[in-house]
């Protein structure tokens, strides 16, 4: 209970939030609930508090329970070294600042065997006592007493009781305190090219950083990432430093007094362990910092790229074609219905080498026919462009007609271009594998294409989010921090769409606040024996879904048609009194509640205020009567690249075209203008403003127009820019 007031001062002062919500927020994560759930259903008690903001709680929480723990471990091994004094505990006790604390604890830290600990068991520490206090004027004289049979002569053991001093002034807080100032103020970070590596090829996309320097404070995160992984691969050589002399005068000012031959010793000493020691020791430090601070940046952006991409606007329940396109394996198309269930399949050869166009063309006439295809979704890698301008050529006679026959009349289908980034995962994962066990991977990838344009939330869960490919360097941060986050957003955006209930796979149904693999699989075993669900509380008849799940789920859930109206809402079932309550009221039925407009506009909410139930829950509920079930997507548009630009030969500066957003950085976004390689539109040329966050300015997917500035063909490089293009 103590912690639990502790945690929630610090983390309100660090989040400016007011401490009740964030004491209530704590109790609430600590009693099992979910962040959505939170967020959602539990306002009163969180005062309103967004999911960013209980994310930044919870993670605070974590943090702090980290440190609490390293303290327990720093104060019983101190405690064991019999050197615990109440002085020491309180600080420590006082202390949440994890550097703050290690600081306290390296004088009492078990370390090997170094220089001054074999110094000390030679019992030279009086002697290096004695240099501190620099009234000794002949040193060499006093150093003699402390000869023996493991230091035998007068300048080893002045030695020895330098590298004391030296250990001293590399573990003193105010030492470290000193040279960590200036690293903030003034640490450069410095790349070299490892001479042996310079003019290999795998080198070349590392040479803007052959011999590199700037302050560490500016250098971007994109930067930083780059040059670590130059290092890691060894071809650059990256150190973080700071002026060395500044840095030894400072500390030399603070431990030397005077001019005599023991201030001489003294300061010899502080040199050496700013250099051998203390230095290496900070440099790390501001490394570890600099990457974790570099790492939470690419996260940050690659969760706000991977929200995008999941709520993207859906198409809906459409028949759908998907194509994986190629040239010479051909196009792998598949047929699927309604609810993206596999009808059929094949392969067809429009492109070279094989260039069986006709045959293509009557083999896709036919499936369009057959299978009464509503939409088209064509993958954006090899052959996309060919084979979009081949699908346009063959629908452009609509109706469609074969031996002068007519045998479509349905609307033409309308094509779209379709991310593929990640499918070739997807269809050689387990997850492909068990939904077609009989099908090779091009057909499970051109599934995964189709499905991804009638609902890319449902399709893309199934997929590792680091192999969609929306990220930069995301395969160099902090691997278990980017699960954290990734993992966060998935859940967050399935919880904010919500879920139909009878049509959800497992994967998508794992996300559900509550749920988890072992009751979503449980959830589709039980609709498999029992046929489709047709309310809510049904959920509770399912094996090990109890109550606390029942609550963290239940609102999350949709269902369709359900003779209850509100079991397709957002209103959650603790709540269906209030709604039923307000009815009956109106004397009406909750259908007509819902369906008249006029009846909830004469609701005054107050009167439904409780000790548990307030302004917030009830407004929420008005609006969801309003437009129960609503999908929060938006509607997906259609979009065409410029016919006159096929490769990258033919661009020229000054050009304006149509593009489409693929991926976000913070140092600019990546446009797809058709030509089978990106553009890069730098920050600088991303608006007529300055932009410090690209995300701010474009989303991802976002259709629009850009103008070229270069084209570098030797490195296949596109520079863009949406500078006077009145994009929206």
């Amino acid at each position: 209970m103590e912690q639990i007031k502790i945690f929630t001062q610090l983390i309100a002062n660090e989040l400016h939030i007011n401490e009740h919500a964030v004491e209530n927020t704590l109790n609430l994560l600590d009693e099992g609930c979910t962040i959505p759930f939170i967020s959602r259903y539990r306002k009163e008690r969180t005062g309103g508090l967004d999911e960013v903001q209980i994310t930044a709680i919870s993670d605070r929480a974590e943090r702090l329970k980290e440190t609490a723990k390293r303290k327990e471990t720093i104060v019983k091994t101190i405690t064991e070294q019999g050197k615990m004094s109440a002085e020491l505990q309180k600080r420590i006790n006082d202390c949440w600042e994890l550097t703050t604390l290690e600081d306290i604890y390296l004088p009492f830290k078990p370390r090997r065997r170094t220089r001054a600990q074999v110094a000390r068991e030679q019992g030279l520490e009086p002697l290096a006592q004695i240099l501190l206090l620099q009234r000794e004027s002949q040193p060499l004289q006093a150093a003699k007493r402390f000869l023996n049979k493991d230091v035998t002569d007068a300048e080893s053991a002045l030695k020895g009781a330098q590298h004391i001093i030296a250990e001293q002034v590399s573990e003193d807080e105010q030492s470290r305190n000193s040279v960590r100032s200036a690293f903030r103020r003034e640490a450069f970070i410095v790349s070299k090219v490892v001479k042996a590596k310079r003019d290999s090829d795998e080198a070349q996309k590392y040479s803007d950083y052959f011999d590199w320097e700037e302050p560490l404070k500016r250098c971007s995160s994109h930067r930083l990432l780059a040059m670590r992984r130059g290092q890691e691969e060894g071809i650059l050589r990256v150190s973080i430093t700071i002026e060395d002399d500044d840095a030894i005068a400072r500390l030399q000012r603070h431990y030397v007094r005077g001019h005599n031959a023991c201030s001489k010793l003294v300061a010899e000493a502080v040199e050496d362990g700013y250099k051998r020691l203390l230095l290496p020791s900070i440099e790390t430090e501001y490394a570890a910092q600099s990457k974790e601070r570099a790492d939470e940046e690419a996260i940050n952006v690659f969760a706000q790229n991977l929200r995008q991409l999941l709520l993207s606007a859906p198409l809906g329940q459409k028949r759908v074609m998907g194509i994986d396109p190629g040239f010479r394996t051909g196009c792998k198309v598949v047929c699927l219905d309604e609810q993206g269930n596999l009808l059929h399949h094949e392969a067809i050869f429009p492109h070279p080498p094989i260039n069986h166009r006709m045959q293509a063309s009557i083999h896709l006439q036919q499936m369009i026919s057959d299978y009464h295809i509503e939409a088209i979704a064509i993958g954006n890698g090899t052959a996309s462009r060919e084979t979009k301008d081949f699908v346009s050529e063959v629908i452009s006679n609509w109706p469609l007609t074969i031996s002068k026959k007519p045998i479509v009349n349905s609307p033409k289908p309308i094509i779209y271009t379709v991310s593929e980034d990640g499918a070739s995962v997807y269809s050689a994962s387990k997850t492909a594998r068990e939904e077609f066990p009989d099908e090779d991977v091009t057909v499970r990838g051109a599934v995964s294409i189709g499905r991804r344009l009638i609902d890319p939330l449902a399709e893309l869960v199934k997929i590792d989010p680091k192999s969609i490919g929306v990220g930069q360097y995301q395969h160099d941060v902090d691997q278990a921090k980017l699960k954290h986050s990734l993992d966060h957003v998935v859940e967050s955006c399935v919880n904010s769409v919500g879920v139909n209930l009878n049509t959800a796979s497992r994967h998508l149904l794992t996300y559900v606040s509550g749920l988890g693999p072992v009751l979503a699989q449980n959830i589709v075993d039980y609709r498999r024996e029992n046929g489709a669900f047709t309310s809510r509380t049904q959920l509770k008849k399912v094996p090990r879904l109890g109550p606390a799940a029942y609550q963290q789920c239940a609102g999350f859930l949709r269902i369709p048609n359900a003779p209850n109206p509100l079991d397709n809402s957002a209103v959650h079932p603790e709540s269906y009194n209030i709604v039923e309550q307000m009815a009956k009221d109106n004397g009406c039925t909750v259908k007509e509640l819902i369906s008249d407009k006029s009846k909830r506009t004469a609701i005054d909410i107050n009167k439904y205020v409780t000790a548990e139930v307030g302004i917030p829950t009830l407004t929420d509920i008005m609006q969801e009567l309003e437009k129960p079930g609503r999908d929060p997507r938006e509607k997906i548009e259609e979009f065409e690249f410029d016919q006159n630009v096929q490769t990258i030969e033919d661009l020229h500066e000054g050009m304006e075209l149509p593009g489409i957003v693929t991926n976000i950085t913070n140092f600019g976004a990546f446009v797809d203008i058709g030509v089978h390689q990106d553009g890069l539109v730098h920050i600088s040329q991303l608006a007529d403003k300055y932009v410090s966050d690209p995300t701010q300015v474009v989303r991802l997917h976002q259709h629009v127009r850009v103008r070229v500035t270069a084209v570098d063909l030797r490195r296949q490089r596109i520079s863009l820019s949406m500078k006077g293009m009145n994009n929206k």
